[in-house]
């Protein structure tokens, strides 16, 4: 685990006018990818190919595949082509620990002047890094790919992906709209993010978090080149509450608010009560009682369930246990 970083506004890790090429590491995390893995490989090693050719980068620069805990033939795969090609380099995962997980241990893993992570569907445009490239060297340190549009989703996706970013700009969670895991950052950029030490890790909302200079390049999102997806419904909340939970405190408070406005309507009714009993208008009724019960049984419940995701979430974190443990790495 890397340890904090100290003064690092200070100064680039490099500085802008070196005529060294830049050392580039893509990080690409892979789980159950076999059938896309080949195209991957291929359309990666192009990219630093041109960007080796056009003087951008180092001969030094390479692919850095990330292999978690896959259950087809991903890892035999990745092996080969690390015996194949000197730039290709392997991470295998001792078993499946989540997409935020892998990607996090090839950052660790990453030794390099620049680093952009990528997804090995590729549905993002790998045309793109040339640019994040040339805004680092125009002095950004951290460069978002942002999709144009979502054109390839199918309506419900597209529409719950739209949800969802409104949903964590209302609980506090700063991010970048549209915006997944494929982006660049700068060698202080990231040791300032390896610095965030928790155990429940939702990257795209905490890479804001390290500030510096960033810039936006924009890109049509693409089809996958095969097999299926890997995000599913399922996981889709699942990410979603890892990050609302890990990084917005919002739920709580919202907890705190409705109990207070219960409280104040409760203490209203109560007076309406106790007048008409003076006047004696009382009706004696039931559906009005098992309404109020059920009522305030479902906002107890609802509470109940965020608090104890907010102390399941602190009681992993008191544990420190490892984020992934390696099993084997190619260099």
């Amino acid at each position: 685990m890397n340890s904090p970083v100290k003064n690092l506004g200070d100064m680039r890790e490099r500085p802008l006018s070196s005529n060294v090429p830049l050392v580039l590491t893509i990080v690409v995390p892979c789980y159950n990818e076999e059938e896309v893995f080949p195209d991957c490989l291929l359309r990666l090693r192009q990219v630093l190919s041109q960007l080796r050719e056009n003087g951008k980068i180092s001969e030094r620069s390479c692919l850095l595949f990330v292999d978690d805990g896959s259950r087809d033939q991903t890892w035999q795969l990745i092996s080969a082509a690390h015996r194949r090609y000197d730039d290709v380099h392997g991470l295998k995962l001792s078993r499946n620990r989540g997409h935020q997980r892998a990607l996090w241990a090839g950052l660790e893993h990453a030794d390099s002047d620049i680093t952009v992570s990528i997804d090995a569907d590729l549905q993002d445009d790998i045309q793109v890094i040339g640019k994040m490239v040339d805004a680092y060297l125009s002095g950004k340190d951290i460069v978002y790919g942002v999709r144009e549009n979502r054109d390839t989703d199918t309506v419900f996706k597209r529409n719950t992906a739209l949800c969802f970013y409104k949903l964590m700009k209302i609980l506090g969670v700063n991010q970048i709209e549209n915006h997944a895991d494929f982006r660049l950052l700068s060698a202080r950029a990231l040791k300032s993010l390896l610095s965030y030490t928790e155990e429940n890790i939702y990257i795209r909302g905490l890479v804001p978090l390290v500030g510096f200079q960033t810039e936006q390049v924009f890109y049509s999102r693409g089809s996958r080149l095969a097999g299926e997806s890997k995000y599913p419904l399922r996981k889709m909340l699942g990410l979603a509450l890892e990050g609302i939970t890990s990084l917005s405190i919002t739920p709580l408070r919202i907890i705190a608010f409705t109990g207070f406005a219960i409280s104040l309507l409760s203490f209203l009714t109560a007076i309406y009560a106790l007048a008409e009993k003076i006047l004696g208008s009382t009706v004696e009724g039931w559906t009005s009682v098992m309404i109020a019960i059920f009522f305030l049984g479902g906002i107890q419940m609802l509470s109940i369930g965020i608090i104890g995701e907010y102390i399941g979430k602190v009681y992993l974190e008191v544990k420190h246990r490892p984020k992934y443990i390696v099993d084997e790495y190619l260099q």
